[in-house]
């Protein structure tokens, strides 16, 4: 079994400028990713995908390889994440069985959970993905939208009188990692699908990280996992 982490990082960032070397407790945001996944020992190589020379350099510097550059047509605001898996896939210079795209702006990843979503897709040979996911907070049932005077309805009116524990759980991209067979990756499998499987981690070790408030919240979250000693490493 081979496998090949690939961690995307352009060099733009529209909300946060910088993100991907923004300093998070004291070190550029994705040497956190590049160090889970040395230390987890599951990746015959950690490559990072970027357009920036700056994030090269810092990548390279903290054990990543960086064999390739990504084109400026696969940086821009509107390229996704499959695209972008696809290109690394084909511009490595050797197959691996298993790539997992692990994002640069996840510091709460933990080792356990990448071995847990490998370990699920390998006995699981008619799926094409396993990636990590936590429930919502609230039944998404029960979701609320705002009408155009500004006054609050039920998204789904249907479900208004249904009792929380009779509705059926929800879950959502914990936007962490996703493993993948590299050929899965290549066909095109769409992710969000019946192809994937669930890695469920609880909600306290998720934080998606698209705003100034998203990386204050996770910050205190890590400072908060590390103190109490649940965070590996």
């Amino acid at each position: 079994m081979s496998a090949v982490a690939i961690i995307p990082a352009r060099g733009g960032s529209q909300r946060i400028p910088r993100k991907n070397l923004k300093l998070f407790n004291g070190q550029p945001m994705i040497v956190g990713s590049i160090r889970t996944a040395l230390s987890s020992g599951l990746f015959d190589r950690v490559v990072v995908s970027t357009d920036d020379e700056d994030i090269a350099e810092v990548a390279r510097a903290h054990g990543a390889e960086v064999p390739f550059m990504r084109p400026s047509a696969l940086a821009d605001h509107f390229t996704g994440t499959a695209a972008v898996i696809q290109h690394a896939i084909g511009a490595l210079d050797q197959a691996y069985d298993y790539t997992c795209c692990l994002y640069a702006t996840a510091p709460l990843l933990q080792p356990r959970f990448l071995r847990q979503g490998l370990e699920a897709l390998q006995a699981a040979p008619d799926k094409s993905y396993a990636f990590s996911v936590c429930g919502f907070g609230f039944p998404v049932q029960r979701a609320l939208i705002m009408t155009e005077d500004g006054s609050l309805d039920a998204m789904q009116p249907q479900y208004r009188h249904v009792r929380s524990q009779d509705l059926a759980a929800a879950y959502q991209d914990a936007g962490q990692f996703y493993w993948g067979r590299s050929e899965a990756w290549l066909r095109g499998d769409v992710v969000f699908s019946s192809l994937s499987l669930p890695v469920i981690l609880p909600r306290h070790l998720v934080q998606d990280i698209d705003t100034e408030e998203d990386w204050r919240r996770a910050e205190y979250l890590y400072a908060a996992l590390k103190a109490t000693g649940e965070l590996e490493g």
